[in-house]
């Protein structure tokens, strides 16, 4: 039986864990606030002050899009916050904003040439060139706030801050965030087994999910769980970033690592493959991989045949438990990210392998 939300008592010893947590994640978020005009924001762009990260340049406003914006501004709309990583070298890394900004050096500097618009229909097929001087000097002037997280900001406060001002829109997902933000051996490797062919028969998932990545998501949670919970605080993005970056340093000072994680893989995807009828996914011919049944499937076969290495020269029959209610609760969505449920459903698989 699940445990609902009202069902917990929040008790004072739970008040102060929760107030320590707010404290401890608030010191990574220490910023500056600063007024740019819309000349100076142009300026900095074409000269490169403003550094776009790796995993924003691929996602880049129609012409239709940039026009609508270029149009708010120029009525005079309120226009949401920029975000700024301020970067050891003095530059600004644009961790939310990178669209608007490339918006408006293409038109003040790069002769934009404005769509169809709605609130300003004789103002449409406009450069800036175009229009009076006195109404570009006034566009020059008006001013977009900026909030700069300073120097001593990580990369997991600045990954944090980029999906949460994000969420809900077309953005990159974490596991994009991650590729751009943490290059290295490690994610090279994540990158690689994601396209295996048997791996991706057995992951099936619509065109949308592959585009955001979602196999190296996948393939990145089966290393980080494999190897333990330690540091898992309910927060998967953070625990998987953390993780990744450790792997990046840890294949560079040792490359004989590759080696080792490419055959945890392949034992674990040759496994799933010859024992599991649908793979990872629910049914025959399913169009998606959960990421909990993924989860539970993939790393508790794995934990499995780490214990027996026999196993898997034998077809152990899952059937029997894999369309049970008992596999379909435990895999549900409630609670899906907290350690004791990954834990339980990890070792539902195990436990069932095992007693096989």
């Amino acid at each position: 039986m699940r445990t609902t939300t009202a069902q917990i008592e929040i008790t004072d010893p739970m008040r102060e864990a929760a107030e320590n947590e707010i404290v401890e994640q608030s010191r990574k978020v220490d910023y500056y606030l600063n007024e740019y005009t819309i000349e100076l924001l142009a300026m900095k762009m074409q000269n490169g002050d403003f550094e776009i990260p790796p995993y924003q340049r691929a996602f880049t406003w129609e012409p239709k899009r940039k026009s609508r914006f270029i149009e708010s501004l120029i009525v005079g709309l309120q226009i949401p916050f920029l975000f700024f990583w301020e970067m050891p070298n003095g530059n600004l890394e644009i961790v939310d904003g990178s669209q608007r900004l490339r918006s408006i050096q293409e038109f003040i500097l790069g002769g934009l040439r404005l769509t169809e618009l709605e609130w300003l229909p004789k103002l449409s097929n406009f450069t800036f060139a175009d229009l009076p001087e006195n109404r570009q000097k006034k566009i020059r002037n008006r001013s977009i706030r900026g909030i700069v997280l300073n120097e001593h900001a990580d990369e997991q406060a600045r990954f944090e801050m980029f999906d949460r001002i994000n969420t809900g829109s077309k953005i990159p997902k974490p596991a994009e965030v991650r590729r751009g933000a943490l290059g290295g051996p490690f994610m090279s490797l994540v990158v690689e087994l994601a396209k295996d062919p048997e791996f991706v028969a057995l992951a099936p998932m619509s065109d949308g999910k592959v585009n955001q990545r979602e196999r190296e998501e996948l393939v990145i949670r089966f290393f980080a769980y494999t190897e333990g919970f330690e540091g898992y605080k309910d927060r998967v993005a953070e625990f998987i970033f953390n993780y990744a970056k450790r792997a990046n340093t840890a294949f560079e000072s040792d490359p004989s690592l590759e080696s080792d994680y490419r055959a945890r893989f392949a034992a674990m995807v040759s496994f799933v493959a010859r024992v599991y009828p649908y793979g990872f996914g629910r049914r025959a011919r399913a169009n998606a991989t959960p990421r909990a049944r993924f989860e539970a499937i993939a790393i508790g076969s794995y934990l499995a045949l780490k214990e027996r290495p026999r196993l898997g020269a034998d077809n152990p029959d899952v059937l029997s438990w894999l369309e049970s209610a008992a596999f379909i609760d435990i895999t549900g969505a409630d609670g899906a990210n907290a350690v004791e449920s990954l834990r339980n459903r990890i070792k539902f698989v195990t436990d069932r392998l095992l007693e096989g």
